[in-house]
């Protein structure tokens, strides 16, 4: 079977996809600051489609193979693609709240994992863990490298943090552009130097989640939404990045590129 091929975008089109990318995380700062016990996640949705309308885009998510929001809310041991509903969120709770938004016919795509309110230790260590891995799987999105380096970063970081946690394998990062999933599949684990090489031009969604026990994932009855198997709790990250020649570029930061996130970026890499 032959794979489609990867596109390469011009600076101009990145310049578009930043756009989009600006919707993104601006939704996703206003919804997290949302986040309080007692919300429910229709709320938040609500809140998410609002504000990425008032931008003059369009939810990425919404109606996309029949899914029915405008963002996705996993909590607790829902790893992702939960759906938004009465569910009201309870102190002490993890939520993942993934984003899609398109505008000029790009997208831009990210997720975080936040708690609500007080949370146990060991989930502000997931989360930190996670996040972490995110930061040095776009740390190896540089020209020249290939694109199992990104995979094998998160998979390392992962495995470094001292913690036994489960690496989901069943669902991935993408590649993205003029559509939200393109090739190439980008997997959270995996040996370096394989695959594709990078270039300028490709652009990338890197979307680690990880549990505090097994690896291994359901889909509910609604056909969306994947939890784990044992019932531990989850998190999950995503940015979209582009590869320039100056190295990774992150598209959905509300920053150029936040100075915490460039640093951390470095140290990773």
């Amino acid at each position: 079977m032959l794979r489609r091929k990867i596109d390469v975008k011009t600076p101009t089109q990145l310049a578009l996809m930043r756009s989009a990318g600006l919707v993104v995380a601006r939704t996703l700062r206003i919804v997290s600051e949302a986040v309080r016990p007692g919300i429910t996640t229709g709320e938040l949705d609500e809140m998410a489609e609002r504000e990425i309308r008032a931008a003059g885009a369009i939810p990425s998510f919404k109606g996309y193979h029949g899914y029915p929001a405008t963002i996705c809310t996993s909590v607790n041991d829902e790893i992702v693609h939960g759906i938004p509903g009465s569910r009201r969120l309870n102190e002490g709770d993890l939520i993942s709240i993934d984003c899609g938004a398109i505008k000029e016919g790009w997208h831009g795509d990210a997720a975080l994992t936040i708690g609500v309110g007080e949370i146990a230790p060991e989930h502000v260590q997931l989360i930190e863990d996670c996040r972490r891995a995110l930061l040095a799987g776009i740390s190896m999105a540089r020209p020249d490298y290939r694109l199992s380096d990104i995979s094998n970063a998160v998979e390392r970081s992962v495995r470094a943090a001292g913690q036994r946690y489960g690496l989901v394998r069943e669902y991935t990062g993408h590649g993205i552009g003029t559509e939200m999933h393109m090739e190439p599949v980008v997997p959270n684990y995996g040996p370096p130097g394989k695959g594709p090489r990078l270039e300028p031009g490709v652009t990338l969604a890197v979307e680690p989640m990880i549990t505090l026990g097994d690896r291994h994932t359901a889909e509910l009855a609604d056909g969306w939404t994947a939890v784990t198997v044992d019932g531990s709790w989850a998190a999950h990250f995503e940015h979209t990045v582009a590869v320039t020649p100056d190295g990774p570029w992150v598209l959905t930061t509300e920053e150029e590129l936040a100075p915490a996130i460039a640093q951390e970026i470095s140290g990773a890499g």
